[in-house]
C-alpha cells in the first residue's frame, strides 16, 4: 500500500542518474478509468471527473482535479459529491477499460517476455534482456512512455529501480505522468525518506500499530530492532517489513502470474430486503464468476460470498467446495448456502458478491466430480459461453433471470484475478 500522506521534497527530487543495476520498471496507469474516459470525451481534459458511484456507489477513479478537492478511490460517492459537487459523475465501463489496457500491455509485451501484470493498469518489467536492444533501463522507460501515450493515448507512470518494491514506490512518486529512477546506491536514502505508510504491506491498522510505537516513518523503522517488529506486527510481518525498510526485496518479475480469484460485486440502486432478490443476484454473480473461469481455463476450490449491510457494516463468508469446479450452478448452491446463514437486516443490504477462490488449472486439477454432477449442465453452460462470444453477454441467461428489472447502481467486476 502506498501511504496517501503528501509526498517529501526528498522523495520529489531526482536520485541521480545511474541506472547500473536497475532493471526493474513499474508502469503505472496514471488515473487509468478517467484517462480512458478522456479518449472518448476530450472535451472533459482539465475538469474534475469521477468514475464510478452514483449517489449509491464509491469512486472507482478520480482525476487529478478532482484529487485536488480530497476525491480518491473507494470514497463513498455522496463524500465526493459534498467534498467537489462541480466533477463530471460518468458510470464505469469495465469493457472499454480491459479493451484499451490489452492494447497497453501488448506495447510492453514488446519491451520483453519477462512482463508480470498486476492489475489492469500496472505491470512490472524486468529489462535486463532488452538492453542490448534498445538501451539502458531509463531509454527504455522513456521508450515504454512515449509509446503508450502514442499508441494508446493514456498517460503512464513509469518507475525504475533495482527491485519490484522500489521500482512500485518510484512510479507512485512519478506521477502524474512521469519517470524516476532511483539507482540503486540510492535505495535506502530514498526509502528512510518515505512515510511508514509507504512502504508495500503497510495498510491502516498496521500503520497505527507502528504509530503507536513511535514509528511514523521508514526510516524509524529500520532503525527499529527487528525483535520489537516481531513483537508488534508478528514474525513473518514484522521481519517482512524490515527487510523493506532496508531495500532488501528478492522477488522476481514473474511472467504468468498463479492466479488466487475471481470474483464479481454489486451496489443496489436502494437497498434490499428481498432475500428472493439477493438470492437472484448471487445466480447472476454466479453465471459471471463462472464464465470467466472458463475462460481463463481455471476451477475453483472455495467461494465466498460479501455483503455490505446499509450502516456499512461488511460481512464475508466462505465455503470450500468437495471438488473444484467451474459451474455457475456450484457456485450459486455454494453461495446460496453462506447467504443462507446471513440475517438480512431490516434496513437492507447495500452490495453483494460472490468470489471464487482458490484457483487451480482446469486441466491439472486430476478431480473427479461427484458420481451424480449431471454432465449435461456443463455442457449447457459451455454452450452459453459460446453463444455469448459470438451474439454478447446480454443474449441468453438462465430463465430466472428472465424478469429481473432491477439493476446495480454500479457493478464492480473485480476481476483481478488476484
Amino acid at each position: 500500500m502506498v501511504s496517501r500522506a503528501p509526498r517529501s521534497a526528498a522523495a520529489r527530487r531526482s536520485w541521480g542518474e545511474d541506472d547500473t543495476g536497475c532493471t526493474i520498471l513499474h508502469v503505472d496507469m496514471d488515473a487509468f478509468f478517467v484517462s480512458v474516459e478522456l479518449l472518448d470525451r476530450p472535451e472533459l481534459r482539465g475538469r474534475p471527473v469521477i468514475v464510478g458511484g452514483d449517489h449509491r456507489g464509491v469512486v472507482a477513479a478520480a482525476s487529478y482535479e478532482a484529487r485536488a478537492f480530497g476525491v480518491h478511490s473507494a470514497m463513498p460517492a455522496a463524500r465526493a459529491k459534498i467534498l467537489c459537487p462541480q466533477a463530471v459523475v460518468l458510470p464505469g465501463r469495465h469493457d472499454r477499460y480491459g479493451e484499451v489496457s490489452r492494447e497497453v500491455m501488448s506495447v510492453l509485451s514488446e519491451v520483453t517476455p519477462v512482463m508480470e501484470q498486476v492489475s489492469i493498469d500496472e505491470a512490472f518489467l524486468d529489462v535486463a534482456g532488452a538492453v542490448r536492444r534498445m538501451g539502458r533501463p531509463v531509454e527504455i522507460a522513456r521508450w515504454v512512455r512515449q509509446e503508450v501515450h502514442r499508441r494508446c493515448g493514456v498517460p503512464a507512470s513509469v518507475g525504475v529501480a533495482a527491485s519490484k518494491h522500489v521500482a512500485k514506490l518510484a512510479s507512485t512518486h512519478a506521477k502524474p505522468d512521469g519517470l524516476l529512477l532511483v539507482p540503486a546506491d540510492a535505495t535506502v536514502p530514498f526509502l528512510h525518506s518515505l512515510p511508514v505508510g509507504a512502504l508495500w504491506g503497510v495498510g491502516e491498522k498496521t500503520q497505527e500499530a507502528l504509530e503507536r510505537h513511535g514509528i511514523e516513518t521508514v526510516a524509524q523503522l529500520a532503525a527499529t530492532p527487528v525483535t520489537v517488529l516481531h513483537q508488534t506486527l508478528g514474525v513473518a510481518a514484522g521481519q517482512r517489513l524490515h527487510e523493506l525498510a532496508w531495500g532488501r526485496d528478492a522477488r522476481q518479475v514473474q511472467p504468468t502470474r498463479v492466479e488466487k480469484s475471481v470474483g464479481t460485486e454489486t451496489t443496489f440502486a436502494e437497498d434490499v430486503t428481498d432475500r428472493a432478490h439477493l438470492e437472484k443476484m448471487l445466480l447472476r454473480q454466479a453465471h459471471e464468476c463462472a464464465a470467466r473461469l472458463r475462460a481463463e481455463e481455471m476451477v475453483a476450490w472455495t467461494v465466498a460470498i460479501k455483503v455490505r449491510h446499509a450502516d456499512f457494516t461488511t460481512l464475508s463468508r466462505s465455503r470450500t467446495l468437495q471438488a473444484p469446479t467451474d459451474l455457475a450452478h456450484d457456485i450459486n448452491a455454494a453461495a446460496r448456502a453462506l447467504l443462507a446463514g446471513v440475517d438480512i437486516p431490516t434496513a437492507g443490504v447495500r452490495l453483494l458478491g460472490v468470489r471464487a477462490e482458490r484457483l487451480a488449472p482446469a486441466a491439472t486439477t486430476g478431480v473427479q466430480g461427484a458420481l451424480d454432477d449431471d454432465p449435461q449442465r456443463a455442457l449447457a453452460e459451455r454452450a452459453m459461453d459460446g453463444v455469448r462470444a459470438r451474439f454478447g453477454s446480454q443474449v441468453v441467461r438462465p430463465a430466472t433471470l428472465l424478469d429481473n428489472k432491477r439493476h446495480s447502481a454500479f457493478n464492480s467486476a473485480s476481476g483481478d484475478l488476484s
